[in-house]
This record gives C-alpha cells, sequence and structure tokens, in this order.
C-alpha cells in the first residue's frame, strides 16, 4: 500500500512538473543547429531511460440526487481499427533535420525511444515516426497532455445544448453550495478561485483515488474547497489544474446522464475513430509518484477499472490517435465529416481566457497553454516565439507534448517517456525544425 507521505510526494511532484512543461528553453537561433549523427527511421531498441532529471519549478499561482448511476466503468475503447493513414511512418526528406535531432536526443539522454506525428489542416499526415521501443501500437499515458482532450468534452456538451459553460454549475449539479456560483469554463481554465494543483496539500487527495468515483471527489472537493481559507473569488487568478478538473468532469456526467468512459467513446472514439484511447487514474496502481514515468509498457490490463478518472492527467493513447485529435482542432472540429466540435467551440479553446477576463500574465484558454511562460510566480510572458507565431501547447508531466499553430495550419504531438523537463527541452529543439520542414513542402 503506498504510504500518506508517498501521496504527498506524489501531490509534489504534479505541482512541480505542471510548470515544467511551459519553461522557456533558449535556441542559438531560428533554426538550431543539428547534432552530428546518421538520419534513421528504424525502431531499433535504445536502452531505457535513466533519466531522473530534478524538476525545479513551484505551483502555478499567478496574482447527491444528481448523481449519475453508472454502468461498470471501464479503462480502454472498443472501436474499430483506425485509419492507416495515421498507422503508417512517413518521413518525407524535408523532415530529416527532424529525424535527425530526435534520434540524437534520445541516445544522448539515453531513452527507450520517442514517437512524434505532424498533421496538416489540408493534407493530413505530414510525418509520422517511432524510435526506439516505440511503434505506432505503442499506447502511453501523457499526463497533462489529456487536459485538451478533457476540456473538450464539456465544449462538445456546451456545442450540443447539454451544458453551458459560462451558466453555474449549481445549474447542473446539486451539491456544489457556496461555490454553485462557479462556472464550467471556470473550471477548465484554471480561474475557479478554487486551490490548484500545488504541493504537501492533502486536502483533495481524492483526484488520485481509482476507488472513488468522479461523483464522489466532487462532492468532497467541493465541500473542502468551501471552507478552504486559500479559495478565493473566481476570475481573479491563475491557479493550474488539481481537482478543478474533477469537478468539471462530475458536472459533465450530471449534464450528459452518462459516464466519462461514455463520453470519451461517444465524442471522440466513435467519431474519429480513435481505437487507443482512454482514461485511467494511474497515481496508485502504477505507483506513479516519483516525476518519472512509471514502468509500464502499455499493458492496458494493469489498469484497474474506475469510476474516477484523473480528469486532468489521467488518458493514454497512441501517436497516431493524438494526431487525429489534431486534425479535428485544425478542421474546425470535424473528424471523418463528423462534427465533433462546432468552430465556435475550438475557437472559445484556444482564446487566452485568463488574460482576456481579468488580466492573467499567464496566458491559459480550455486545456491549451495560449503563452509561453519565462518562470511563475508574477514573472512576466512572453509571445511563443520571436517572431510572433501562435502556438498553443499542452506539455505533461512524462514529457508528452502536443502542439498546434493554427494560423499556420500544422499540429505536432511528441511523446517521450521520462519527464516534463526531458520533453520540454525536445520540443523545444523541434519547434522551428518543423516548421520549417512543413514550409518546405508548402513552397
Amino acid at each position: 500500500m503506498i504510504s500518506f507521505r508517498s501521496l504527498l510526494t506524489l501531490i509534489a511532484v504534479l505541482s512541480l512538473a505542471s510548470c515544467a512543461g511551459t519553461n522557456t528553453v533558449t535556441t542559438n537561433s531560428a533554426v538550431p543547429e543539428v547534432e552530428n549523427a546518421t538520419p534513421t527511421t528504424s525502431e531499433n531498441t535504445t536502452p531505457p531511460t535513466t533519466d531522473n532529471e530534478a524538476l525545479t519549478r513551484t505551483e502555478i499561482s499567478v496574482t447527491a440526487s444528481s448523481i449519475v448511476q453508472q454502468p461498470a466503468p471501464t479503462t480502454t475503447s472498443g472501436s474499430k481499427p483506425a485509419s492507416t493513414e495515421y498507422e503508417v511512418t512517413k518521413t518525407p526528406e524535408s523532415f530529416s533535420a527532424v529525424t535527425v535531432t530526435v534520434e540524437n536526443f534520445i541516445t544522448k539522454r539515453n531513452l527507450n525511444g520517442a514517437g512524434l506525428i505532424v498533421v496538416d489542416r489540408d493534407n493530413g499526415v505530414r510525418y509520422h515516426n517511432h524510435w526506439g521501443e516505440f511503434s505506432t501500437g505503442r499506447i502511453s499515458l501523457i499526463a497533462s497532455t489529456s487536459k485538451v482532450i478533457s476540456a473538450g468534452v464539456l465544449v462538445h456538451l456546451h456545442n450540443q445544448g447539454l451544458l453551458d459553460l459560462e451558466a453555474p454549475i449549481g445549474d447542473v449539479v446539486d451539491y456544489a453550495g457556496r461555490l454553485s456560483d462557479i462556472t464550467s469554463a471556470q473550471l477548465l481554465s484554471g480561474s475557479s478561485g478554487i486551490p490548484g494543483l500545488r504541493a504537501d496539500d492533502p486536502l483533495y487527495i481524492c483526484m488520485f483515488l481509482p476507488t472513488s468515483s468522479l461523483q464522489e471527489c466532487a462532492i468532497e472537493g467541493l465541500s473542502v474547497a468551501a471552507s478552504d481559507p486559500r479559495t478565493i473569488a473566481p476570475d481573479t487568478e491563475f491557479r493550474y489544474g488539481g481537482i478543478q478538473l474533477q469537478i468539471a468532469g462530475a458536472v459533465a456526467e450530471v449534464a450528459s446522464g452518462r459516464s466519462w468512459a461514455e463520453l470519451i467513446e461517444e465524442i471522440y472514439v466513435e467519431p474519429c475513430d480513435l481505437r487507443s484511447l482512454g482514461y485511467t487514474n494511474p497515481w496508485i496502481p502504477l505507483g506513479a509518484i516519483s516525476g518519472s514515468y512509471p514502468d509500464w509498457d502499455g499493458d492496458l490490463s494493469l489498469l484497474p477499472p474506475t469510476d474516477n478518472p484523473h480528469i486532468g492527467g489521467g488518458a493514454y493513447i497512441t501517436t497516431g490517435d493524438y494526431g487525429k485529435l489534431l486534425s479535428m482542432h485544425l478542421n474546425g472540429g470535424t473528424c471523418n465529416g463528423r462534427e465533433v466540435l462546432t468552430q465556435s467551440g475550438v475557437d472559445s479553446m484556444q482564446r487566452n481566457r485568463s488574460g482576456e477576463m481579468y488580466g492573467s500574465p499567464v496566458g491559459y484558454g480550455l486545456g491549451w497553454w495560449t503563452q509561453e511562460i519565462v518562470g511563475y510566480g508574477g514573472s512576466t510572458a512572453k509571445p511563443s516565439d520571436e517572431k510572433d507565431v501562435t502556438r498553443l501547447r499542452d506539455p505533461g508531466l512524462y514529457g508528452s507534448t502536443a502542439w498546434i499553430q493554427p494560423e499556420d495550419g500544422f499540429g505536432v504531438y511528441l511523446v517521450v517517456e521520462s519527464t516534463s523537463n526531458v520533453g520540454n527541452q525536445l520540443a523545444q529543439k523541434l519547434y522551428p525544425l518543423v516548421e520549417a520542414a512543413v514550409s518546405m513542402i508548402d513552397d
């Protein structure tokens, strides 16, 4: 059994890592020099990762009648096979610098591999490659890179008229008490006033317990937050993640009359043909409390069923299936000709809500980071790069990062099974290289 002290360690690790994904790493030029290596697209296994880089960031904090009766939960989907377009390796010559850079990085860092897919709004998959132990069928835990997926569930319900993102959650659930006026949009954007994910805070531990349920955890979380002296007025300060996302998931269940697993199946898996996407609560079952990727190779049988999936960081998926999600966001919310989100829904997720609503220097929308941040705790924000490129990001604790550049019409999903610092360093190397490669094809 994991001790209470270990659970506190888990919260601390998650809190620290939540910041690391947005830390900017300076490059020497717009297109940095590629390290010397022979390009390869092979999948020869490299040694397992031993990188346990220390996390140095701190918490982000800038100045029952309605309970759904759920069926037996599941942690995996059961859709038909995905389109082969997203399952094959694709390495055009214009991406040779990308290939070499990833190869060199995983060798230097002694990683077990990596996966990368680049999708284009009009032309589908531009690049799809894997290294080491990774392949098109490898399923990885993606931690906070789940947030865009989770936010999209509530945006979909809003588009369908089942949930008003700007209305009080008390209109949906009858257990919100004195916090009934908080809105779903505030929960998703880290703006509810409820304490976010932070170190050494046992008050909201239910979000890490697979034996609980979303409804039970939301009831507990709202009750605790109502008397927590750290709770402040909504839309006054950005606070990243935490119990806010579990509450949002519970609101989605009640508004729709569906369990979270059913919502994922109906909203994403079926229309987008995402055979690998699912949610779990991995922290205790996998002992995933060190900040590094747990000892898990994608075997879904090791993930016990739960009614309390971790909404802010419990998704798992393959590279190809995440590529389909990015394509959906680039194409006005449609998958295979079926509407998952409306264009206005996509736009609402990408807008800098925290900056527009209350002048926060931290740029955050609904699941997307809308600005790169240099440090936290009152430090200044800056655009995503020197050319004022709009780059929206969703990085995760274990090294995965999703990003899209809507104006340029492409999106990228990178996954390593390591730490947020390691994944972020590789992503920083790839930003200009991927942009240059896509531009070369377009020209």
